[in-house]
């Protein structure tokens, strides 16, 4: 192995992507595969993981990647979903718990419903899920190297910005804290905790502004580093957290927003387009 595979590399880790189909957990899911990661997909969707999976099989990389159905909407979905994970594997060396929702609208006709949905998937499925798979984390978990948790927040966690997401901002803030939280309560367990806090990159929850050449060109516009996300930056900070180069970072939130979360302007995340 020469050395840039010795920090990078997730050679023959198991990892668990929720909402691996889309978006940034697909980002993530495929940068594992590639990285040479036993990759297990779960989504709401089962027919999408499973397109997904094929998809990156067909890669010919040095990981492999399988699915199924999940729903992390109820106490009961998530205990499904963790008996399944079980079944398929005694231990866990990478959980990345992506699965999340949004909700946007006026401040005057925001309604109250928006924040128990929101809160209930983003922040408290996220809690249970990882919960109950910590047996299966410290079954693979050493002190030279722990397993790994890695959190989706979002720069709207991280800043004052609600563009009309008020219960998705807040939400991902408390995602940021719990990371902390449990990154510090699990460093005795050998299993490190940390977070990414990306900015605009392109998906299902954020096409309303990145569907189309213009909206991308709007949003690009009002980014310090003038452009949205890349699928290469959250898997060059997915491989950087979850190989030998990460081993010594938790309860981290980590930007990839391209400088938002530390510029002074004031436009939000995503303009008017």
């Amino acid at each position: 192995m020469n050395y840039l595979e010795n920090l990078f590399s997730v050679e023959g880790k198991t990892a668990l992507v929720t909402g691996g189909a889309t978006g940034i957990g697909r980002m993530i899911a495929t940068a594992l595969v590639e990285g040479g990661a036993r990759v297990i997909i779960v989504s709401r969707k089962a027919h999408a993981c499973e397109e997904v999976a094929e998809q990156l099989n067909a890669l010919n990389a040095s990981g492999s990647a399988e699915s199924f159905g999940g729903d992390l909407a109820s106490e009961e979905g998530i205990n499904a979903l963790s008996a399944e994970v079980a079944s398929r594997t005694d231990r866990l060396d990478i959980l990345v718990n992506n699965s999340g929702t949004t909700w946007g609208a006026k401040l005057e006709s925001f309604p109250h419903s928006a924040w128990s949905k929101i809160m209930e998937l983003n922040v408290s499925a996220m809690f249970t899920l990882t919960r109950n798979l910590v047996p299966l984390l410290e079954a693979a978990a050493s002190v030279d190297n722990p397993a790994r948790i890695i959190n989706i927040g979002s720069v709207m966690g991280t800043m004052p910005l609600a563009d009309g997401a008020y219960s998705y901002a807040v939400s991902k803030g408390a995602v940021h804290h719990l990371t902390k939280i449990l990154g510090n309560e699990f460093a005795k367990r050998r299993i490190t905790v940390n977070a990414f806090a990306p900015g605009p990159f392109q998906s299902r929850m954020t096409a309303f502004a990145t569907a189309s050449d213009e909206g991308i060109e709007a949003v690009s516009a009002v980014n310090p580093l003038g452009r949205i996300g890349a699928p290469s930056d959250i898997a060059a900070a997915t491989l950087y957290l979850c190989g030998k180069g990460g081993s010594y970072v938790t309860g981290a939130i980590i930007p990839v927003d391209g400088g938002i979360s530390v510029s002074t302007g004031s436009m939000g995340v995503f303009p008017d387009v």
